[in-house]
């Protein structure tokens, strides 16, 4: 008979406390066509060249990746006009992002975001041992005085998302450099820059001239987004040589496979297709905007490849409804009360059919 023994493997504390990042709904039962809207994935796809350079390596699938990534980096520093010795590359930006949090937090420091911000900065604070705190947001915009006043003596990182996920909302460059000069020394500045290449604002810096000339910010990217290339997980950053070594004493040693390698160098080459995407983004985030607040809704004004849609409390008009009639459709949109907001909807950027889809179904949403 075997005796139950009470002792076990436990996780360090912290880790039972972290909410498991979940992932936008991609399904839609009984619905024959569906339009995912819920990861912010392009729906112009990947540029050809980079989908060749990937098939190209499938001969050699036996051979271990170039555990540096040199091809990929130059080619990054090449399209940048940066130094490939100071980027590292990961798989997908999160990846990058949870060992920042690793190298940097240790237990009782503390790690800040904003109220909306990405869901990964609290669960790598976390599984860091460390405590996230939340600085508040104005008009679901981050706000460099709230921020500031966050920071403690324990406070080891800043993340900030600019654009921010889900809400679409920005910093001008100017308030980001008020932001940095604001930090203490020892406080590292981490710029998600997922979706920078989708602003065409005048005032909008992505962070690389402050993660060149700084000694604690650094500026982290993705291929999944404009580049079409989130199956194969692939990101990178840019930063100090300092914080550039420590990464690269902890990362694994192949951490970025050899097909999305190629893919990536393929894809940050092909300016055209990228402004392809740019201008198809610019057209339908305008349309969708302006189209989704003619029927009453109120849409927070975007800047990335997305919108956040508000829907009343009350009234048999809730997000809730609207995603359950908007899913019978097939068009799925992305539930965002993780995020802390009870009563709207963030909706990428899809197809024309989809979009116009989802606006004909609102449309019949918001007259009942």
């Amino acid at each position: 008979m075997l005796t139950m023994n009470r002792e076990r493997p436990t996780p360090r504390p912290g880790v039972m406390d972290i909410h498991a990042y979940v992932p936008g709904k991609s399904s839609a039962p009984g619905v024959a066509r569906v339009f995912k809207l819920s990861s912010n994935e392009t729906p112009l796809g990947p540029s050809k060249h980079a989908i060749d350079a990937y098939r190209a390596v499938a001969g050699h699938l036996q051979d271990y990746p170039d555990g540096a990534s040199c091809d990929l980096r130059d080619a990054i520093g090449g399209v940048f006009g940066i130094d490939p010795a100071r980027i590292v590359c990961g798989a997908g930006s999160d990846d990058l992002l949870s060992l920042l949090a690793r190298i940097y937090l240790a237990d009782g420091d503390e790690a800040i975001h904003t109220t909306h911000g990405f869901l990964v900065y609290p669960i790598a604070t976390l599984a860091a041992g460390a405590t996230p705190v939340v600085a508040a947001e104005t008009n679901y915009t981050a706000d460099v005085d709230a921020l500031l006043a966050a920071v403690t003596a324990r406070t080891r990182i800043v993340f900030l998302a600019n654009p921010n996920n889900p809400t679409g909302t920005y910093l001008p460059y100017d308030e980001i450099r008020r932001l940095h000069r604001g930090l203490p020394p020892r406080v590292l500045l981490v710029l998600d820059a997922a979706y920078a290449e989708y602003v065409g604002r005048n005032d909008y810096e992505a962070g690389l001239e402050l993660a060149a000339t700084a000694d604690n910010v650094v500026m982290c990217r993705t291929f999944s987004k404009i580049h079409g290339l989130a199956a194969v997980r692939l990101g990178w950053m840019y930063g100090p040589q300092h914080v550039v070594d420590a990464v690269n004493r902890v990362r694994g040693p192949f951490n970025v496979s050899a097909p999305a390698s190629a893919a990536g160098i393929a894809a940050i080459q092909d300016s055209g297709h990228m402004a392809r995407s740019i201008a198809y983004n610019e057209k339908w985030r305008g349309w969708l905007t302006v189209e989704i607040a003619k029927l009453g809704l109120r849409v927070t004004a975007s800047v990335a490849n997305f919108i956040l849609i508000h829907f009343p409390a009350e009234g048999g008009r809730t997000a809730a409804e609207a995603d359950k009639l908007l899913t019978s459709r097939g068009v799925i949109l992305r539930q965002v009360k993780a995020y802390g907001l009870q009563n709207a909807l963030r909706m990428s950027i899809g197809c024309e059919e989809a979009n116009r889809l989802a606006v004909a179904t609102l449309s019949e949403f918001m007259a009942r």
